[in-house]
């Protein structure tokens, strides 16, 4: 005798999804927005060079240096004008990238970022913020300037990577093997935080662990799901950026870096966050670690390969209030550095390359 079919029981699957908006797959947003000839030599030719800086085949120093995060693009295409100009009067001993993040990981809640939040409603329109990024992106390579990154989510680097020169994976992400993963798969140098608290240990095994390779889940450029295989890279490096209110720039702190990677047995080089808690996240201290930074390059440190810098045109920060315009040129997000303050910054850390190139 047949049996009745089981009564439909109450749904068991994404209970607390409230909508799924299809993204664009990323080998139509590359179409769309394509990246040009002299734009992939400013890519390729920037890599080169960062590398050669973190290898010791170049003396110049790497210095990221933006906007903690991008929320207008005349502002940022402003600053980067002005970078531009900048960079030429220093290229022979400073490499510049300018810092140019739209995906912000928050503590516990806040703007994610101009790729999660483009319209600043909390909307989620990803498509648009996805598009935005990359045609910000190309206008900043028109101008000639390299461009570095922080990667949060895992998928969004296939609608973004192909332009960026260097990455970043940030305090919170670097004991993510999910973004381990990704970084061995990143095609340009990549810098791991310490962690929040200051552990140095876990970007030290993030480097370790990237430079192997791997198979991750993610996206092909057509959007379907893949297995995606790493070769592993091995451009990788640790970021000084302090933890709990406590600084990690001072020299003690770097030679202590320098020997946990030593005693893993991978090259000895540090990039060093002027910003964050190196600067009690307080933008009129970000000079004074620098002077501590230059002061130990004018000394003949060759392992400190980079600087990190949060930098607009306007210094300090504000809040978004609805009916309220913004000030132009200044951060939504950490405080930052003046322009004016962040040229002296940069000519006072030119200075220190040069002393260091006389020691020999």
């Amino acid at each position: 005798m047949p049996t009745s079919p089981p009564q439909r029981l109450a749904p068991i699957r994404n209970l607390r999804i409230v909508r799924g908006d299809a993204l664009t797959p990323p080998q139509r947003l590359l179409a769309e927005l394509q990246v040009g000839d002299e734009q992939v030599e400013l890519i390729l030719g920037s890599r080169e060079e960062i590398k050669r800086i973190l290898d010791g085949d170049d003396d110049r120093l790497l210095v990221v240096v933006g906007p903690c995060s991008i929320h207008d693009p005349e502002a940022a295409l402003d600053y980067a004008e002005r970078l531009r100009e900048k960079s030429a009067e220093l290229g022979d001993d400073l490499c510049a990238v300018m810092r140019v993040y739209f995906e912000k990981p928050r503590t516990t809640t806040g703007w994610k970022g101009m790729i999660n939040d483009p319209d600043f409603d909390e909307s989620g329109n990803v498509n648009a913020g996805l598009r935005k990024a990359r045609r910000l992106v190309l206008d900043i390579l028109e101008r000639g300037v390299p461009v570095a990154c922080e990667f949060l989510d895992p998928i969004t680097p296939q609608y973004m990577s192909d332009l960026v020169s260097w990455g970043a994976i940030g305090a919170r992400t670097t004991e993510s093997q999910i973004h381990r993963q990704l970084a061995s798969g990143l095609s340009m140098p990549v810098g791991f935080k310490n962690g929040t608290d200051g552990n140095v240990s876990i970007a030290v095994d993030a480097v370790r662990a990237a430079a192997v390779p791997h198979a991750f889940p993610g996206i092909d450029d057509d959007g379907a799901a893949a297995t995606m295989h790493t070769s592993g890279n091995e451009d990788c490096h640790v970021i000084l950026r302090g933890g709990r209110g406590e600084p990690n720039f001072h020299a003690a702190a770097v030679a202590d870096t320098l020997a946990r990677l030593r005693a893993a047995g991978l090259p000895e080089r540090v990039v060093i966050d002027a910003s964050h808690d190196n600067s009690g996240k307080d933008h009129t201290r970000q000079p004074d670690v620098v002077r501590d930074i230059a002061a130990q390059l004018a000394a003949g440190n060759r392992a400190i390969v980079g600087v990190m810098l949060e930098s607009f045109i306007a210094s300090g920060r504000q809040s978004v209030v609805a009916g309220q315009p913004l000030t132009y040129g200044q951060s939504i997000t950490d405080e930052c550095m003046g322009w004016e303050t962040s040229v002296e910054t940069l000519e006072r850390v030119t200075e220190a390359v040069r002393a260091r190139r006389s020691t020999g």
